[in-house]
């Protein structure tokens, strides 16, 4: 990293939230529910590897289809909604981690404009900002119901800059549409895949060929690397 970025943009899932036990396991329950048997967490990460599926809801309903069933994207997209929220706050988005604590978001701000654009609906993504309150630290926050098109489009990054030079920012994501989308709008990106994940095997190599500077093993390193 030879630049300084006055402008950090966040993805959400897997770079400032470990979603295993929420979104991967409800994606995981949602295919197991529809088709009656048990898949993988390594099935389910090589269909995060394909470009265009950022969207859970559609992950699950063209993974439940690709195995002989005939279910439609509503009904998946209902019941995915049904077991990740549960009843009275009990269900999987209950299970999630946050993974940057306040005092390294408090020093990152004196550094750049921390920003988010994420595939994320609002609902979801107000539900942990709260949780663990963590808003403030955000100048401007872009979801999926924001933009047009949804990543690899680049729609979501080109709205937080509002005309600024791309190369001026840095996206922070963990697969392949953020990296396609931070390609498209021209701007630096750094992945986020656990050491010895078996994201990290299967996307690592390709966030690299698809521009990533470099491949972080936690968002807790970005300081560092920063700074250096």
């Amino acid at each position: 990293m030879k630049f300084h970025p006055s402008v950090i943009i966040f993805d959400v899932d897997g770079v400032l939230v470990d979603t295993r036990d929420s979104f991967q396991r409800t994606t995981l329950e949602t295919v197991e529910f529809f088709v009656g048997k048990r898949v993988s967490r390594r099935e389910l990460h090589r269909w995060k590897n394909r470009p265009g599926f950022n969207d859970d809801w559609k992950l699950s309903t063209a993974w439940v289809n690709a195995m002989g069933k005939n279910i439609g994207y509503e009904e998946v997209k209902k019941k995915f909604v049904e077991i990740y929220w549960g009843q009275n706050g009990k269900g999987n988005a209950a299970r999630e981690k946050w993974l940057l604590p306040a005092a390294n978001l408090r020093r990152l701000a004196k550094l750049a404009e921390l920003t988010v654009f994420t595939g994320r609906v609002r609902r979801e993504l107000d539900y942990t900002l709260d949780r663990w309150k963590v808003r403030d630290f955000f100048q401007k926050i872009v979801t999926v119901e924001n933009v047009k098109r949804p990543k690899p489009a680049p729609d979501g990054l080109l709205q937080i800059l509002n005309g600024r030079d791309p190369s001026v920012a840095l996206y922070l994501g963990d697969n392949v549409d953020d990296a396609l989308a931070a390609k498209a709008a021209k701007m630096p990106f750094v992945g986020i895949l656990p050491r010895r994940s078996e994201e990290r095997r299967q996307r690592g190599a390709l966030l690299r060929k698809l521009g990533a500077l470099t491949i972080l093993s936690d968002i807790s390193e970005l300081e560092s690397l920063l700074k250096s």
